[in-house]
């Protein structure tokens, strides 16, 4: 495969993969109504920076190990408990959105024009890092699909993986800019109580992925 096609279907293929609801979703959701735009760019980071992991260590042979159900059923529990302290955050947070915003009139002011004073939220980089490193269906996308793309890109050497990667990331980013301009353009229309309730469901979402994602690992690791 030629690294413009490996380029173009890694991007469509991820695209795919973005627009699925999950925790990255929601934690993209919940930032940029506390912090503003530029949280989800920065939450993408931090997923981003967790694939060029990936990746390396695929290319490295380690998709083999990511795909036991001992792995799999570790990363799940694991993944879990992180994904409800994330609710559990998001839900602290939501208050002090909804008085940020108020105190600074309201639906007139930009979403995160108080985030300053958002010491429950966690850091975009961070909770898009943990979002994702907590989402045990992420590490088995990357065990099947995501281990055959690296190997065929490694027929092509490092340009080829770049290529792969660089069109991967980009349908993330994309698609996650687009979320974030759709939730900061909706100021005008929603006050305070809107993104707090935006924050509260972002954390009942993630609390319910997370205790499924712990009886799902747990399940693995039993049999």
């Amino acid at each position: 495969m030629s690294i413009g096609s490996l380029f173009i279907t890694a991007f469509i293929v991820g695209l795919s993969g973005a627009l699925m609801p999950g925790p990255l979703l929601t934690v993209v959701v919940g930032q940029v109504a506390g912090r503003g735009f530029w949280a989800g760019p920065r939450a993408v980071a931090g997923h981003g920076l967790l694939e060029v992991m990936v990746v390396v260590a695929l290319a490295f042979g380690f998709g083999r190990y990511l795909a036991q159900p001992s792995v799999t059923g570790v990363i799940g529990v694991a993944g879990g408990l992180v994904l409800i302290w994330l609710a559990w955050q998001s839900g602290r947070s939501a208050a002090e959105v909804a008085r940020g915003l108020a105190d600074l009139g309201g639906a007139q002011s930009a979403p995160g024009a108080g985030a300053g004073r958002l010491r429950g939220l966690p850091e975009p980089f961070l909770a898009g890092l943990a979002a994702s490193a907590g989402n045990p269906y992420w590490v088995l996308w990357w065990a099947t699909v995501g281990a055959e793309y690296v190997t065929l890109a490694l027929a092509g050497g490092v340009a080829a993986v770049a290529a792969f990667y660089a069109g991967h990331i980009l349908s993330d980013l994309v698609w996650y800019v687009a979320v974030s301009g759709t939730i900061v353009g909706g100021r005008r229309l929603f006050g305070p109580g809107t993104f707090r309730a935006v924050l509260v469901a972002c954390g009942v979402f993630l609390a319910g992925l997370g205790v499924y994602f712990v009886f799902s690992g747990a399940r693995l690791l039993v049999r």
